[in-house]
């Protein structure tokens, strides 16, 4: 133990300096990308088609991106004509309901401790591997009084990963009805947005924000841990982020 206790002291501190300052290391964020205006709009169009989700849309030599639909396949980045792309994480945003009713959102009582109850709900393991990431020494969610609770009844905030499926629906609004209130619904991933690449199905449903009153979104697929941390200070008023598609 001795050991360990002073090696700590030699090494410091590695966990990620975000939020206080922006986080620079390599590898912490897939991107996403953004509206470009290309050379002509033939090369608009073609970027547009190869989107498989229909997130590109071409209007002129204008590619218009929803982030919310985006599943990171790349095609837009690596083809022959590329969009411009954002190597950030800070995408998680408020849903048009929450922005027009302020008695949805947790308010600045929850500022400096959230208890998360995190439901898979039909996730591929794409979203909770990045979510399982938090409570690691690198992110470190609890430095941010952020905390994991396996008990809706503790739960101040309802994490939905997946497209919700027919089995897990039920399960999603029980846990839901038993947390108490105020509580705040974050839909991670596009999956759990809009049911991405899974749904609407004959197996799922259109994701988290078809079943519950979404309060934040946060687009990626998966988004990484940064993303998921930004869009839990977003629900905790501690950031501020109007819809944006």
């Amino acid at each position: 133990m001795s050991d360990w206790v002073v090696r700590g002291v030699r090494t410091g501190v590695k966990s990620t300096p975000y939020p206080k300052r922006p986080e620079t290391a390599e590898g912490v964020s897939p991107g996403l990308p953004v509206e470009s205006t290309l050379e002509d709009a033939a090369a608009a169009s073609a970027v547009a088609d190869i989107c498989p989700t229909g997130a590109l849309r071409a209007q002129e030599r204008i590619v218009a991106v929803d982030r919310n639909s985006c599943i990171n396949c790349y095609r837009c980045a690596r083809g022959p004509v590329t969009l411009q792309w954002d190597a950030g994480y800070e995408w998680a945003h408020l849903t048009d309901d929450a922005i027009a009713d302020a008695k949805r959102r947790l308010g600045r009582a929850f500022g400096h401790s959230l208890h998360v109850r995190v439901v898979d709900a039909g996730d591929c393991s794409a979203c909770l591997s990045e979510i399982a990431q938090l409570t690691g020494p690198y992110y470190s969610l609890h430095r941010l009084g952020f905390f994991i609770t396996p008990t809706p009844r503790e739960a101040d905030a309802l994490l939905v990963v997946g497209p919700v499926t027919h089995g897990m629906q039920a399960a999603l609004l029980a846990t839901y009805e038993a947390m108490p209130s105020p509580k705040c619904v974050i839909a991670v991933g596009a999956c759990a947005i809009s049911g991405g690449i899974f749904g609407p199905s004959v197996a799922s449903e259109a994701g988290a924000c078809a079943t519950l009153p979404v309060d934040v979104i946060v687009p990626g697929c998966p988004p990484p841990p940064l993303a998921v941390i930004h869009a839990l200070l977003v629900a905790a008023e501690r950031t501020s982020r109007e819809c944006r598609r």
